[in-house]
């Protein structure tokens, strides 16, 4: 079993930053890609940023060039440092881990006031 928690969720005004931690825990070995979602409300869940062992990323043309996923190893944990944050932001931030399965944290919640 894989353990994730992500925390660093809040409210923050557009334009301003924020960074999510997630820390993982458990039988973290083999874990292959891990990444963060967010669903906002009355909305489904949607990818943010993978990146995987060896260090590739990806993410959505909406956050490119305002949010980077970077992990690290020695901590099991991953970030999502997000700046210039708009309203859209808005939403639950959920913490992904891929091995044979995905799993899932609890989700944070981050708001942006506009």
């Amino acid at each position: 079993q894989v353990q994730l928690v992500e925390s660093g969720g809040g409210l923050v005004q557009a334009g301003g930053s924020l960074r999510l931690s997630c820390a993982a825990s458990g039988t973290i070995f083999s874990i292959n890609l891990m990444g963060w979602y967010r669903q906002a409300p009355g909305k489904q869940r949607e990818l943010v940023a993978t990146i995987t062992n060896s260090g590739t990323t990806n993410y959505a043309d909406s956050v490119k060039g305002r949010f980077t996923i970077s992990r690290d190893g020695t901590k099991n944990t991953v970030y999502l440092q997000m700046s210039s944050l708009k309203a859209e932001d808005t939403g639950v931030y959920y913490c992904q881990g891929r091995k044979a399965r995905d799993y899932w944290g609890q989700g944070t919640q981050v708001t942006v006031s506009s």
